[in-house]
């Protein structure tokens, strides 16, 4: 009998490392995954070595919106991590430092840190529009336009090397940084 209830026991204990290690495996490749991100490009929002956390299920099921800091590739080994600026049909430009989108200007509060640093009351992104980068006048259907929080220092949209990002090259948002703990917050 001791014997009979000893294998149950180890039985239960095996399904449970099982279903464990599925439930991980899950998790870890369908609904998040943790990205360490290098370089300055997203600075100030995100720094060298942060690790965040990438939501996976959005990928499939919603559409980005304007602001979201996105996780995308360029090829099986380039991951980039950039902020959407602009959605499909957007027309976008900037002058004196300042983003219009469609014509109406928009705020971009995450870049006033390094607004307040600047010398001489310089500008942190350059003035340009699609069309003296890219060639395009609005964002193509299924594609977004993206830049680094980083402007000075960001490889992004602006390089027609990456250019517009298409939907189905896009990983899933940045939600929150996790480590180092002293920079744990979600990401806005």
């Amino acid at each position: 009998m001791e014997k009979v209830k000893e294998k149950n026991e180890w039985i239960g204990w095996v399904k449970a490392i099982g279903l464990a290690v599925m439930l991980a495996f899950v998790i870890r490749f369908f609904l998040f995954v943790p990205i360490v991100v290098e370089g300055s490009s997203m600075m100030p929002t995100l720094e060298e070595d942060d690790i965040v956390v990438v939501n996976k299920i959005g990928a499939k099921f919603v559409e980005y919106n304007r602001f979201d800091v996105i996780v995308f590739e360029t090829n099986e080994e380039t991951h980039y991590i950039k902020r959407i600026i602009g959605v499909q049909g957007d027309h976008i430009e900037y002058e004196n430092g300042k983003l219009f989108i469609n014509g109406e200007h928009y705020e971009e509060s995450y870049l006033e840190d390094y607004k307040e640093v600047l010398i001489n009351n310089g500008t942190l992104t350059e003035d340009f529009t699609l069309e003296a980068y890219l060639g395009e006048t609005v964002v193509p259907d299924g594609h977004y336009f993206v830049l680094g929080d980083n402007r000075q220092r960001s490889e992004d949209s602006r390089n027609p090397r990456i250019g517009f990002v298409p939907k189905e090259k896009i990983l899933g948002t940045a939600e929150v940084v996790l480590f180092p703990f002293h920079h744990f917050k979600a990401i806005k």
